[in-house]
């Protein structure tokens, strides 16, 4: 992410770098998530092999990547309108940087092709959901209150990062996330603090709209504990 400070031929090879650089952000919290003793706790490693371990790693890592993506093409991204041109190219480059970073670190190019895989799986499952996850915020939202236009734009920007966690939560699990809430708020946290990071940067430290989403955010988690409690 520190690519602001190079000195760049091209749009091109600053999209690159820029790319290079968000994917390895990407990979660092999710390690940092995937190390985390409460996050392990919570997800039961004491009784999990190391093959499943690696899985869940696997989807920690393809979560914060696609969270990339769809932050890139986020429709509500407060950008000037010719930088879209430059987001789509830099969205466009981040899978292959992705790999590009593993074959770095010497990952087998058998291996890659399935990280590119899954990438694009991950990234179809969730940019569909995004749909369903924006619907069902609006029908809670409004069954508290007539929804307004500040309502609908923090709905709208906390979609992408509420979609992602509930996919990666669900894969983590394998699908069986009952009785599983604080593993999932833990997981929600850790991608939210990624997302904002990343907002802001792109926005050039426009925080304040974000401030308003993260407040929502705060609700939506508080929501889930007092489901527990009932």
């Amino acid at each position: 992410m520190d690519s602001a400070n190079q000195q760049f031929e091209s749009p091109e090879q600053m999209a690159e770098a820029t790319a290079a650089g968000l994917v390895q952000v990407a990979a660092h919290q999710a390690f940092e998530l995937f190390r985390d003793k409460e996050f392990r706790r919570l997800a039961a490693f004491d009784r999990l092999d190391q093959v499943e371990q690696d899985r869940i790693f696997n989807e920690l890592v393809v979560a914060y990547v696609v969270l990339v993506i769809l932050v890139l093409e986020a429709p509500d991204l407060r950008v000037p309108r010719e930088f879209r041109d430059y987001l789509i190219d830099l969205k466009e480059k981040v899978p292959k940087a992705h790999t590009d970073y593993l074959r770095s670190l010497g990952v087998e190019t058998e291996h890659l092709r399935d990280w590119e895989k899954l990438i694009g799986l991950r990234y179809d499952e969730y940019a569909k959901d995004r749909h369903e996850v924006r619907s069902a915020a609006m029908q809670i939202e409004s069954s508290e209150k007539a929804l307004d236009l500040d309502d609908l734009s923090k709905i709208q920007m906390l979609v992408p990062v509420q979609t992602v966690a509930i996919g990666c939560h669900h894969h983590v699990c394998r699908g069986d996330t009952k009785g599983r809430d604080e593993l999932f708020k833990l997981t929600l946290r850790s991608l939210s603090r990624f997302y904002v990071d990343i907002r802001i940067r792109l926005e050039g430290g426009k925080v304040t709209p974000l401030m308003r989403a993260r407040v929502a955010l705060k609700r939506v988690l508080h929501r889930k504990g007092k489901r527990k409690k009932k």
